[in-house]
């Protein structure tokens, strides 16, 4: 049986269009129906040919090939790093003069930027490995890739974002972030902002009976003096302060995205005496946003990033990528 569709006139079209003939679509849909499966039978019969036509030696080769791709998709998620570019040849120009960044070195064996030993990329990725399987076998494959061309990569960058550690590509490359970036933790931040006020003022009357209290860490600047107090600090907490903010602490523990138990995260309180200029530095990695949340911000205090400036405001959240040439100063 041959269907033919035939092209009806014009005055037909209209009627099929307004007034459909139940009779005429009955025999039609059966007509198309029949077509359809004659077409079928001779798609499965060709199919079935086919593969009785197939050399046993290309069907091995097919076979071959799947378990290979299934192999590659375990190994590119299983296997560790190989030592190609490791993380410490990125540093070592700086180690010459004894200064990172304008920082001079802590010599720590912990610092995953000041350390210099022997398997500290075997580190860096055991510690992203938890972030990676989150993605599935693609995404630690891609941060495997990240380590082990982490020379390429860096020499090919432009001098505004150069990250010391680890830089991870096809990720969005902005100085600033916008709040909703990280909505609900911003929000969180700020709702709770009197709280964090009130344990840090308690922790710097500290500063009246001496110069340097317990617990608290001077850096290195070109002028006036910036100090910081550390409650975790590269993904370790700090028990002795964070018994002296409880309130805080626990806070970062609501927070859906506080990087805790991995080398590149950190919350600390940082203090900016008057006078005070950060020189400007690079962070250690890309794979990171820095929130910073205002406490106590008089006038005349800046950050530039990547060359764009943004002043802090009390009781808000200002979101950064620290990747990119920073500096901060307080003139006030």
């Amino acid at each position: 049986m041959v269907w033919v569709p035939l092209s009806p006139t014009s005055s037909d079209r209209r009627a099929s269009l307004h007034a459909p003939s139940t009779t005429t679509m009955s025999l039609e849909w059966l007509m198309d129906w029949s077509w359809s499966l004659d077409g079928l039978r001779d798609f499965i019969a060709t199919g079935i040919q086919s593969f009785r036509d197939c050399d046993a030696t290309a069907l091995v080769a097919v076979a071959c090939l799947l378990v290979l791709f299934v192999w590659y998709c375990y190994h590119v998620g299983r296997e560790q790093p190989r030592a190609y570019t490791t993380v410490n040849a990125l540093m070592q120009s700086a180690e010459a003069n004894g200064v990172q960044n304008g920082f001079v070195y802590c010599h720590s064996p912990e610092c995953v930027r000041c350390s210099h030993h022997d398997g500290l990329n075997q580190k860096l990725y055991h510690n992203l490995q938890e972030y990676a399987k989150r993605y599935s076998w693609s995404g630690m494959g891609r941060i495997h890739k990240g380590i082990r061309e982490q020379g390429r990569y860096l020499n090919s960058r432009p001098s505004i974002q150069k990250p010391e550690v680890f830089f991870l590509p096809d990720l969005p490359t902005t100085p600033y972030f916008s709040r909703d970036a990280q909505k609900h933790d911003v929000e969180l931040l700020e709702r709770n902002f009197q709280t964090i006020l009130c344990e840090f003022e308690t922790l710097y009357k500290a500063f009246s009976n001496c110069s340097l209290p317990q617990g608290w860490k001077m850096n290195s600047t070109p002028s006036g003096e910036w100090f910081t107090f550390y409650l975790v600090n590269q993904g370790m907490c700090v028990p002795r302060n964070c018994r002296r903010c409880p309130r805080t602490y626990r806070l970062l523990g609501s927070l859906r995205t506080c990087i805790g138990n991995n080398v590149f995260g950190n919350a600390c309180i940082s203090v900016l005496s008057p006078g005070t200029v950060i020189a400007e530095h690079y962070g250690p990695t890309n794979i990171r946003i820095r929130c910073h949340l205002g406490l106590k911000t008089p006038s005349n205090c800046e950050l530039v990033v990547g060359g764009e400036p943004q002043c802090w405001a009390e009781g808000r959240c200002l979101l950064f990528d620290d990747s990119f040439l920073h500096t901060a100063f307080h003139e006030g």
